[in-house]
């Protein structure tokens, strides 16, 4: 059964999409934990960041990249901004599908949750 995200990115869910290119997509959360927060999205289905391999390195490097230039584009890579991963329930993975959170427009605390 495909995850709210694969619905998302085969279009059959509207979202907010801020990029996209043939790999991955970006959007802007439902339930914003900041003033801009966005998840990455590959296209790929990786359930979570500890069940990726060695094929996936690529991909993985491709998102890393695209989280720089997408801050570029939305004009949060000069005051900062922060790139989380969650894995599992306890750490507050809601969807089984990898994704990259960034966070953005205001202070963040830390030590996060």
């Amino acid at each position: 059964m495909p995850t709210l995200f694969e619905k998302i990115a085969a279009g059959e869910i509207p979202a907010d999409i801020v990029y996209q290119d043939d790999l991955c997509l970006c959007f802007r959360d439902i339930a914003p934990q900041a003033p801009i927060h966005l998840l990455l999205v590959p296209r790929k289905p990786i359930p979570r960041i500890g069940e990726a391999t060695a094929d996936d390195q690529l991909l993985l490097g491709h998102l890393m990249t695209r989280i720089g230039i997408i801050a570029q584009q939305q004009g949060i890579a000069e005051n900062g901004f922060r790139v989380v991963i969650n894995h599992g329930r306890d750490a507050g993975e809601a969807v089984p599908h990898l994704h990259l959170h960034l966070l953005a427009g205001r202070a963040l605390t830390w030590p996060p949750g």
